[in-house]
């Protein structure tokens, strides 16, 4: 095996060193197709550099020749993370190229025959698939030829990341027990002589320990100042000092007092012994941080958290909070109960598995326009039951905010609708049964009043006014009748302007418009589409038979404006007809128009026979179109 860094070795050891993977991987590359060729031509020196850099634990690189080509060891290996096999044999400024600089600076002063020390060194390098922060202790040294000239540098490699970022972690720890300890809760101080058993404290301590002070100046036995702790707590804290000592550590403890007042108080203790020269603990001073407050405020939020979970668990709806990132963390007793799911299994995106496989996309886009405005979620879903169906819930969220704004929290609720959407179902179906059955009796009506007036000539004309004042009050019951998704009319249907499009259909000519609706337009319901159909059928069929629609040249025009009283006005107005007389709006008609106006709409209307056309003001409380408003008001 020519081609191996032992050529001498028995096929036995040869197996038991390849067990090594990188060892392997030395022998196994293809180093003809490297700029340093096969093993069996590089020099002795470099192949015995190589073999003692295999065989060693610690971390080593060779970096070889002006190109730095890379050959390393198993533990070297390790440490490259997912960047290993691929950088093997490359050329290190290739291999790393985050540190392409300074490992061409390296290669060359190991080039150059000089040894490089560097402690601690950072750099960012992407082991595992993104940039990390490294630390490392690295020594460069060259590798010597036959002739004595350096043919490649060898690193030594530690990597100290978790010893700085420990140390980085201590030295916080360490500032936050400083500033509580130069806060205002700072009780005193004491300092325990260990071999004599004397402590010594100042005049605060001794007060919270319900000592005399000056006798706690002068100094007192360690049992004295326990036995002011809380009996609660002294056998605990007993320990921690007894375990302390024993392991030389620091102290650190959390425990009630008594102070001369009788009040209980918390405070922590913190303290760190102090060596003789031979290593034997001579003292152990500290400080004492009253944290009353904090426990209370602590057992306040506890409290609050308690409260908070028993009410969400007691409420019928199910009950979950995110992280301001939409991150799920909390959901309440019901929602295991409803799902049927384990405990935690639905937490952060999981919680969108349980809706509907035709439901996931729209209620994931909704949640995430929420996210980015902080907008209230709202949302209705098919959510997975415990029994394997789905049910209709909804699903409604609002953040909480810190007072910068700044959301800090979601609350939401889902609640089960399902029975409510199915019985919306069915009325929905049945009031379109009862809608189309309405609109059979008008037909039924205007088929009678037809077969009626064929043997009574006289009353044609009333029957014909009839007929049409029925067909009227069928449009307007067909414009806000329910609906199926079949049967629904392309559009809006619940405006005002709508309705008159559609009642004013048959007046209109390809040629031009002869009925336009301009301004304000209104929402209307079904309670005010009935008495607005009969005021417009009225106006127009007068229209019709005496004024603009009677000629082909006339037109109508109709405004609405709302005003700022929450008034609703609408002006209908004549043009290019006959001049307009008092006697073309009177009997039947008009008595219809003020009991569809006045009455049923609570409003007020006026005639006015203009030169150029009939001018009619119609005056509507804003609350009279829409039977919500309506109620509000008789409410």
């Amino acid at each position: 095996m020519p081609k191996s860094l032992f050529p001498a070795a028995t096929p036995e050891t040869r197996a038991r060193l390849e067990d090594n993977p990188t060892l392997k991987l030395t022998n196994d590359y293809d180093w003809s197709a490297n700029p340093l060729g096969p093993i069996t031509a590089w020099p002795e020196s470099l192949k015995g550099a190589v073999r003692v850099m295999m065989a060693a634990s610690t971390p080593m690189a060779m970096l070889i020749g002006e190109q730095g080509i890379l050959i390393y060891n198993d533990a070297y290996a390790r440490f490259a993370g997912r960047r290993h096999p691929q950088i093997f044999g490359m050329s290190a400024i290739d291999a790393w190229p985050e540190a392409a600089e300074f490992n061409a600076e390296m290669i060359k002063r190991c080039m150059a025959g000089e040894t490089t020390t560097l402690k601690d060194q950072e750099m960012l390098l992407n082991r595992h698939g993104q940039p990390e922060a490294t630390w490392m202790d690295l020594h460069y040294s060259p590798v010597l030829g036959e002739d004595g000239q350096p043919l490649a540098g060898i690193c030594f490699l530690l990597d100290t990341t978790d010893q700085i970022l420990a140390k980085a972690a201590l030295a916080r720890s360490e500032e936050r027990l400083s500033l509580a300890l130069s806060s205002s809760g700072l009780v005193g101080t004491w300092d325990w002589d260990v071999a004599n058993d004397v402590v010594t404290a100042d005049d605060r301590f001794a007060d919270l320990f319900n000592l005399d002070p000056m006798r706690a100046g002068l100094g007192v036995t360690m049992k004295e100042f326990l036995s002011a702790i809380y009996a609660d707590d002294a056998l605990r804290i007993g320990e921690d000092i007894a375990a302390a000592i024993r392991e030389k550590s620091a102290l650190r403890s959390e425990y009630r007092v008594m102070d001369s007042s009788g009040a209980i108080r918390w405070v922590a203790a913190s303290g760190r012994p102090r060596f003789s020269p031979e290593g034997a603990i001579q003292r152990f001073p500290g400080v004492l941080v009253d944290i009353t407050d904090q426990r209370r405020t602590t057992a306040a939020l506890a409290e609050s958290e308690l409260r908070f979970r028993t009410l969400a668990d007691a409420m019928p709806q199910m009950v979950w909070t995110t992280l301001p990132d939409g991150y799920h963390d909390y959901y309440n007793a019901r929602w295991y109960e409803f799902t049927g799911v384990p405990v935690g299994s639905t937490d952060g995106e999981a919680w969108n598995g349980m809706f509907h496989p035709d439901d996931q996309d729209r209620a994931w886009a909704t949640w995430k326009t929420s996210l980015a405005t902080g907008e209230p979620y709202e949302i209705e879903y098919r959510l997975r039951h415990h029994s394997g169906t789905y049910r209709w819930a909804l699903g409604l969220a609002l953040p909480m905010r810190d007072p910068t704004g700044t959301i800090v929290r979601w609350i939401g609720t889902c609640t089960d609708i399902h029975a409510a959407k199915l019985a919306a179902e069915e009325r929905e179906l049945v009031a379109q049964e009862l809608s189309h059955r309405i609109k059979n009796i008008f037909a039924v009506l205007t088929g009678i009043i037809s077969l009626s007036a064929r043997g009574r000539p006289e009353i044609k004309t009333f029957a014909d006014e009839l007929r049409q004042r029925i067909y009227a009050l069928g449009e307007a019951h067909d414009f806000v009748r329910p609906h199926s998704q079949g049967s629904a009319p392309v559009g809006s249907q619940s405006s005002l302007r709508d309705l008159i499009e559609r009642l004013m259909r048959p007046y209109q000519t390809p040629e031009f418009v002869r009925v336009e609706f301009s301004g304000d337009d209104a929402i209307i319901d079904d309670g005010a589409a009935t008495p607005l159909a009969l005021l417009f059928h009225e106006l127009a069929t007068n229209a019709a038979k005496y004024g603009a629609l009677s000629v082909g040249t006339g037109r109508i025009m109709l405004q609405g404006q709302r005003g700022d009283d929450n008034r609703y006005r609408l002006t209908w107005k004549e043009l290019g007809g006959p001049p307009a007389t008092p006697g073309h709006l009177s009997g039947f008609g008009s008595r219809v128009i003020e009991l569809s106006v006045q009455g049923q709409l609570r409003g007020e209307l006026e005639r006015h026979w203009d030169a150029d056309g009939l001018r009619v003001e119609v005056d509507l409380p804003g609350d009279a179109l829409t039977r919500s408003a309506r109620l509000s008001r008789g409410s």
